[in-house]
């Protein structure tokens, strides 16, 4: 918790987008492995930013403890995908933490893992810690994101990540319009505009 803190107090992008809560509290966490838990702690691709190593190896490390999210679980985006991409609560439901006023979440897609289009009411802040991504939103061109680069998400708004040779670790920040989980989007990869 105080590295994540540390890391989201210095980012100037992360301070505009929400100050760190101040009402987090411990609480009991019931672990959930999933099989990207193990591709995580054996992934050797990683190109740790010195500004953000603590954090991604705390992230890291706790992975076999975490309770991993399925959000994506009923629906037809495959097994390939379910087994690949993860993403385990920080601060929030299911994590070793809790606040009214944020929430804090990491995500970590290995090489060659396509995230595609979703949406969610809550507006969201990714900071790259480590590898690097290709992010894509609703009327934006797509962007090369790599440690400490942010993209932010819009209420509502349509966005997909991809990677290439390199995994990417994120922290991942929600505010307001907690209660709805992200759902995949209609939204047609040929639209997308292009870098």
């Amino acid at each position: 918790m105080h590295t994540t803190q540390a890391v989201c107090r210095q980012h100037p992008d992360v301070r505009a987008f929400v100050p760190f809560p101040t009402d987090v509290t411990p609480q009991p966490v019931t672990p959930k492995p999933c099989p990207c838990s193990t591709y995580m702690t054996q992934e050797t691709g990683w190109d740790h930013d010195p500004t953000y190593e603590a954090l991604s190896k705390a992230i890291i490390r706790a992975g076999p403890h975490a309770h991993w999210r399925e959000t994506y679980k009923n629906t037809d985006i495959g097994d390939h995908f379910m087994d690949r991409f993860g993403c385990y609560c920080i601060i929030g439901p299911e994590g070793p933490f809790t606040s009214q006023t944020a929430r804090v979440f990491m995500v970590y897609i290995p090489p060659h893992l396509y995230y595609p289009w979703h949406h969610h009411p809550a507006e969201e802040l990714y900071l790259v810690l480590s590898g690097a991504a290709i992010f894509c939103k609703a009327d934006a061109p797509d962007t090369t994101l790599r440690a400490g680069d942010v993209s932010f998400h819009e209420s509502n708004q349509s966005h997909a990540m991809e990677t290439r040779d390199d995994p990417v670790l994120c922290l991942v920040l929600w505010r307001n319009e907690f209660d709805t989980p992200p759902v995949l989007s209609a939204r047609a990869e040929t639209t997308r505009a292009k870098a």
